[in-house]
């Protein structure tokens, strides 16, 4: 018999765990050639902004030991492009869209949550991480004043769930996960990217023209697992689990820390078929240790 993989999130039924995280899917057409869209749990779509962004210069993109540094700087061509453009064609797969949305302002989180009401997808995502320029350049995601604020905020206009998407750039994840639940947020995603840099020694410059970028693969996963567990002890609202995850048992340890599903993200880079591999995989694992149903694994680390 096959393993039941199907999860629930704010009384949403997933039919598995493998959600592709924003960023690394575009809006799902650019990966529908390689797999079969209908076989994911979520796609999380690139972040949007209110108006279409260039991003940042190039060069944008490093690799780095097990992992990669980004400062793409959110290229993407806004929101109302993909309500009319983007969303008709992921429409059409039978799988849970997500929409992750930035904004430099509380109100434009609003105004992006307000053009979505009505709009058939299913969760917002809010990407925190973004510079507050009524605050001085302090992002969001790090003041849990601030997380509250916005969440709150959003909610007051949103139409659907809001997951909230948490910063590792933090000194205590915790106190960052009850303001987003304080502030009603539905569920929360973690890790995004952890703030880094490269040098190029025989220029002596920053790789990247940005200087600074965000990590993400495999070399982060220790930090997203600890934080994913770390958050779990502290709310009751469902967590979305990502920061590189390649295989079917990274997924186990994230669902084992407190994660009800996970984000893939990075692997998508190193593979197109990343996300169907690991749920291959994840139902191997269950198999193979005799687990009937993926629910058995959430929250189920014996520490003691």
């Amino acid at each position: 018999m096959k393993p039941r993989l199907n999860v629930e999130i704010c009384g949403i039924s997933f039919k598995n765990p493998v959600i592709a995280a924003s960023g690394t899917f575009g809006f799902g057409r650019e990966y529908a050639r390689y797999v079969d869209l209908n076989m994911l749990g979520g796609i999380a779509v690139k972040g949007l902004t209110l108006l279409p962004r260039k991003g940042n210069p190039p060069p944008r993109i490093a690799e780095t030991p097990s992992g990669i540094l980004n400062s793409v700087g959110l290229q993407n061509p806004g929101i109302d492009h993909f309500i009319e453009q983007e969303l008709p064609q992921l429409l059409k797969y039978d799988t849970r869209i997500i929409v992750n949305i930035n904004g430099n302002t509380i109100d434009e989180y609003c105004r992006m949550a307000e053009k979505l009401r009505g709009v058939p997808v299913h969760f917002l995502e809010l990407n925190i991480s973004c510079p507050n320029v009524k605050q001085g350049g302090v992002a969001f995601g790090t003041d849990p004043d601030l997380v509250y604020d916005i969440t709150r905020s959003v909610k007051a206009h949103a139409g659907q769930p809001v997951i909230v998407k948490l910063t590792p750039n933090v000194t205590d994840i915790k106190e960052v996960a009850i303001a987003a639940e304080q502030g009603g947020a539905d569920g929360i995603s973690l890790i995004n990217t952890v703030l880094g840099m490269a040098i190029d020694v025989k220029k002596r410059r920053p790789v990247l023209a940005n200087i600074v970028g965000g990590l993400s693969g495999p070399a982060i996963k220790p930090i997203a697992l600890r934080m994913v567990w770390e958050a779990a002890q502290v709310v009751s609202i469902p967590i979305i689990g990502m920061g590189g995850i390649t295989t079917g048992e990274d997924v186990v340890e994230f669902l084992l820390a407190g994660a009800t599903a996970v984000g893939v993200g990075t692997a998508n880079l190193m593979s197109p078929t990343a996300c169907i591999d690991i749920l291959n995989q994840l139902e191997e694992y269950m198999v193979q240790n005799g687990v009937g149903d993926v629910k058995e694994l959430i929250g189920r680390l014996e520490t003691e």
